[in-house]
């Protein structure tokens, strides 16, 4: 049994170079293999391709459609292969990723950084701010965001990593005001807060079954920045509800304690996103899978 397309190719050479000779010298054939391949489809069709003599060949009618149509086909096949060596291929070009400031920053960035050394032709062009980005008009092919995805009905996702909460304070805070040994005991003490987009956010802990506990705790100091708290809650200002990848440093050198681990660490997902496309080129496909390979060990 021939192969239809291997046919098709051989048929459409030999159109375009008038003679089977011509073809079969172009493809390696012999003549008459060539003309095995015409009457191949011919029989298959049910239908003439080809009007030849001893002088000259001429398609038929039905035979100039079918000719276009294989061509189509035969491009969209070469399209493909060329698909499968593009995903196989080097990362090039420039990604132009936009990231959340403190995360992107600390978490991000490193990973990025290293995945360029690796790969010589791919270029980074990063933008760090917070908030809602439109990939679109931005320009961006890439987007890290953390916590919810409320506008991403139009986009492509993946969960690259879980961060968790943590509540912390510093010793000093501590010996002054006494040491929370339940949820409701933060109701006794000062905390500094995450303000954003002037709403303050209020302290999430993860339940078995339903939603998070939430808790707005007593609090004097709102800030916009999650590593200016940090830094407020080591100066012994109060209590803070951070991601444990920001103050994991603190806690193991005792800058900062944790606090009431056992109420969990509530999770929040962080995610790639980039706009639908036919295929992922090689410069989004390794920086998006790189993520997810190295993301989820530092949180």
């Amino acid at each position: 049994m021939m192969d239809r397309l291997t046919s098709m190719a051989v048929f459409v050479r030999a159109v375009d170079l008038g003679s089977f000779v011509a073809a079969a010298a172009e493809l390696g054939l012999s003549a008459p293999m060539v003309g095995k391949h015409v009457r191949f489809l011919e029989e298959r069709l049910g239908l003439r391709l080809l009007n030849r003599t001893t002088r000259r060949q001429s398609l038929t009618e039905f035979g100039r459609a079918y000719y276009e149509r294989c061509r189509s086909v035969l491009a969209e096949a070469e399209a493909a292969d060329a698909l499968a060596a593009d995903q196989l291929g080097e990362p090039r070009g420039r990604l132009r990723v936009a990231l959340p400031v403190l995360f992107g920053r600390h978490c991000v960035l490193p990973i990025l950084l290293d995945l360029a050394r690796r790969h010589p032709q791919l270029e980074l062009d990063l933008s760090f701010a917070d908030g809602f980005v439109d990939l679109a008009e931005g320009g961006h092919d890439l987007a890290v965001r953390t916590g919810d995805l409320h506008d991403a009905a139009h986009l492509v996702t993946r969960r690259l990593a879980r961060q968790r909460m943590v509540v912390c304070a510093a010793p000093s805070y501590l010996e002054r005001h006494g040491r929370p040994a339940e949820l409701a005991d933060l109701a006794d003490h000062d905390a500094v807060v995450y303000r954003r987009s002037g709403r303050v956010r209020p302290w999430l802990f993860p339940r078995d079954s339903g939603p998070p506990a939430e808790l707005m705790p007593r609090h004097r100091l709102r800030l916009d920045d999650l590593g200016a708290i940090a830094d407020a809650a080591a100066f012994g200002t109060g209590l803070a509800w951070l991601p444990s990848w920001l103050v994991r440093g603190r806690i193991r050198s005792g800058e900062l304690v944790e606090l009431l681990p056992e109420e969990g660490r509530l999770p929040y997902d962080v995610h790639a996103l980039w706009l639908q496309t036919p295929h992922l080129p090689p410069k989004m496909r390794v920086a998006i899978d790189a993520l997810a390979a190295e993301l989820p060990g530092l949180m």
